[in-house]
C-alpha cells in the first residue's frame, strides 16, 4: 500500500498552532433501503460497499479506494496512525473500504458505524477549511445517492447522538502543560459543560499519547452546521487554547528551571537512547515540542519533531524498515521486540543529531 510521504496533519503552524496541530470535520450518512451497518447482513454490507464505490464522489485525480480485506495488519494500522480511519474500522473483517484523496485531506469510510463516514482533515487550526472540503464532498453525494433523512430529526444515524446535522468538528490539541500541572481532569469537567468530548490520540476509546487530545462537539441536533462551526471555532477552541497557554505561563513563571530541565533531559534521552518504545518516544517528543514553542529549545526544528511523531509509530516504522519486523513469539516490552525499539531509537537519534 502506497501512501504519500507527506505528513498532512502536522504541516502547519498558523493561528493557535502552538496548541492545535490539526482540524477535522466529519459527516455521518446512511443510504435509504438498507439497515444500519450493525443490523445489515454480510450481503447487504457488500452491496452498500459496491454501491458507494461506484459513486462519483471525488473530483481529485489522486482518489483511490483501499479494501480492508486486501490489507494486512500493518497496512490497517498505517491508516489508523495517519488518522484516516478509526480503530473500530480496522478491527473487523466485514465488507469495508476507505476512499482517500486530495492528499489525504479527504477520506470516506464505508461500513464503519454508519454506511458512510466522510471526513476532511487539514493541518493547523482551520475548521472552516475542513468544513468547506467535507461539505463539497457531501454535496456531490446528495446529487447521486438517496440518503436517510427525517423531516424533523434530520440525518438518521446508527448512534442517536449524531442525529440532526450528523456533523462532528474536532481539533487535535497538544496539552502538555495541562498534564504537567495536573489540570487535565479539570479540563475534562469543563469540557462536559461545553458539550465537548475529550478523547485520546486515536479518538474514541483510545488513550492520550504524547499529551495529544481530540476535542469534538457532542451536540448535533437542534443547531445548524454553520452555528456549530461558529461556536466551536470562536468559543470552544480559543477557550481550550487559553487553558493550555495559561498553564504554560504558570510553569515558566513558577518553575522555569524545572521545566527547562525536563525539556533538556528529554532531548538528552532521545539523542542517546539505544532502545525506545513508542510510548517513550511520544512522551519525550512531546516535551521537546513544548520546549520549542515556549522558547526553551532553539536547536531543534518544530518540523523535525512533527515528522518524528509519525515516524516512531509502529506501522510507519515498519514501512520504512521492514527488517525490523518482529519475529514470531519474539515480542517483549509493549508487545515489541528489541529490534523495533532499536530501529526507533536510531531514527530519533539521526533526526535530532
Amino acid at each position: 500500500m502506497k501512501l504519500p510521504d507527506r505528513e498532512p496533519w502536522f504541516e502547519a503552524f498558523g493561528e493557535h498552532g502552538d496548541v492545535v496541530v490539526s482540524s477535522r470535520a466529519r459527516l455521518a450518512r446512511n443510504l435509504t433501503g438498507f439497515p444500519f451497518v450493525n443490523r445489515a447482513s454480510e450481503e447487504q454490507r457488500a452491496e452498500i460497499l459496491r454501491l458507494v464505490r461506484s459513486l462519483p464522489l471525488c473530483e481529485h485525480d489522486d482518489w483511490r479506494w483501499l479494501d480492508l480485506a486486501d490489507l494486512d495488519r500493518q497496512g490497517r494500522r498505517l491508516l489508523l496512525e495517519r488518522h484516516l480511519v478509526s480503530q473500530e474500522f480496522i478491527d473487523h473483517d466485514a465488507p469495508r473500504a476507505v476512499g482517500i484523496g486530495h492528499g489525504e485531506r479527504l477520506s470516506v469510510m464505508v461500513n464503519e458505524e454508519d454506511h458512510l463516514r466522510m471526513q476532511a482533515l487539514v493541518p493547523g487550526c482551520d475548521l472552516a477549511e475542513a468544513w468547506r472540503l467535507v461539505a463539497a464532498l457531501d454535496g456531490r453525494l446528495e446529487q447521486v445517492a438517496d440518503l436517510a433523512v427525517h423531516p424533523r430529526w434530520g440525518y438518521l444515524t446508527a448512534c442517536p447522538t449524531n442525529i440532526g446535522t450528523a456533523v462532528r468538528f474536532s481539533v487535535m490539541a497538544h496539552l502538555p502543560a495541562l498534564r504537567l500541572t495536573n489540570e487535565v481532569e479539570r479540563l475534562k469537567r469543563a469540557a462536559i459543560a461545553l458539550d465537548v468530548a475529550v478523547r485520546g490520540f486515536y479518538g474514541e476509546g483510545s488513550d492520550s499519547s504524547g499529551e495529544f487530545y481530540q476535542l469534538s462537539n457532542q451536540v448535533t441536533l437542534g443547531m445548524s452546521e454553520v452555528d456549530l462551526l461558529e461556536r466551536f471555532s470562536t468559543e470552544i477552541v480559543p477557550r481550550i487554547v487559553s487553558y493550555e497557554r495559561m498553564a504554560r505561563e504558570m510553569l515558566l513563571d513558577r518553575n522555569r528551571l524545572g521545566l527547562e530541565d525536563k525539556v533538556q533531559r528529554s532531548l538528552g534521552l532521545l539523542r542517546s537512547a539505544r532502545l525506545l518504545t513508542a510510548e517513550e518516544a511520544m512522551k519525550n517528543l512531546s516535551r521537546l515540542r513544548l520546549g520549542t514553542v515556549v522558547g526553551l529549545l532553539d536547536d531543534v526544528e518544530l518540523g523535525t519533531i512533527h515528522r518524528l511523531f509519525l515516524a516512531v509509530q509502529p506501522a510507519h516504522l515498519l514501512r520504512e524498515h521492514p527488517d525490523a519486523m518482529p519475529s514470531p513469539g519474539g515480542s517483549g516490552r509493549d508487545g515489541e521486540d528489541a529490534r523495533i525499539r532499536e530501529v526507533r531509537a536510531s531514527i530519533v537519534r539521526a533526526a535530532l543529531r
